[in-house]
């Protein structure tokens, strides 16, 4: 069952979506993230556009494929913590509010068309649960991918599962610790990207192009079963998560991060 009634699924090309710009063309549906002002933080509301417009693809048997880009100087800086802990912010968008809490390793769990991340700018935080749903993730040699949370005194506890996914752990627990950036070479070595290009549209095409000369709906029925088998709570295991998140927020190192980044100095630890 999906967050949203079918009937208004379908009607996707009618909505108005405030952080996304969404066409359909080729049998490709292009999803491109569009917040450049706030470098593509996830807003609540644009997660709940993401999870329409994914179920949508879902649902259209004229979609073969999805293609996942970004405006703006940042692919994604993860999630607008302001906005998640009720900052006001008018909603123009026609996106309705979901049936159930609405979680990004969930509906990337249950895409069953091919997904393409295109990457030409850094990736950060919260932003990497994108590129582990994704199945490609194309990116230029430029592009860096950050875990910065423990810097502010959090950690990245939704993103540390999803990396754990398609990443050797040592690897991931390291990144998570020490908070670094990696190249986009060190992310392709690590697994977590799948080509590093130049020219990231002519890769994206030809993937696309590669994909289309096969059944759609042999594909689709492969996802499907893919994702039977790789089943799990995700539920249960996200609302953890979410909680050990919200248990970081509230502690006193998270509160100094946060203002020495703010304010653009060293934060004073108290390891509480």
């Amino acid at each position: 069952m999906g967050y949203f009634e079918t009937e208004l699924v379908a009607k996707l090309h009618e909505q108005t979506f405030q952080f996304l710009i969404v066409e359909e063309a080729n049998h490709t549906l292009s999803i491109t993230l569009n917040r450049p002002e706030k470098k593509n933080a996830l807003h609540p509301h644009m997660v709940n556009e993401l999870a329409f417009t994914l179920e949508y693809s879902n649902q259209a048997k004229d979609v073969w494929a999805v293609v996942l880009k970004a405006n703006g100087d940042i692919f994604c800086a993860g999630a607008d913590l302001k906005a998640f802990q009720g900052g006001a912010e008018e909603i123009v968008s026609t996106i309705p509010f979901p049936n159930d809490k609405v979680l990004i390793n969930e509906f990337f769990n249950n895409l069953t068309k091919p997904c393409i991340a295109q990457v030409d700018k850094n990736v950060l935080a919260g932003g990497m649960l994108m590129m582990t749903g994704c199945n490609y993730v194309v990116a230029k040699p430029s592009v860096e991918f950050g875990l910065p949370e423990v810097k502010r005194g959090l950690y990245p506890f939704q993103v540390m599962s999803s990396l754990l996914e398609v990443m050797p752990t040592r690897k991931v627990i390291d990144w998570c610790i020490t908070g670094k950036s990696i190249s986009a070479e060190e992310a392709l070595t690590d697994g977590l990207i799948t080509h590093v290009i130049e020219n990231t549209d002519e890769k994206v095409n030809e993937i696309l192009s590669t994909l289309f000369e096969n059944s759609p709906n042999a594909i689709r029925l492969g996802l499907t079963a893919y994702k039977k088998l790789r089943e799990k709570d995700v539920k249960a295991e996200n609302d953890y998560l979410f909680g050990m998140l919200m248990q970081a927020i509230g502690s006193k190192d998270a509160q100094e991060g946060i203002a020495a980044f703010r304010e653009k100095r060293e934060p004073e630890w108290k390891g509480e």
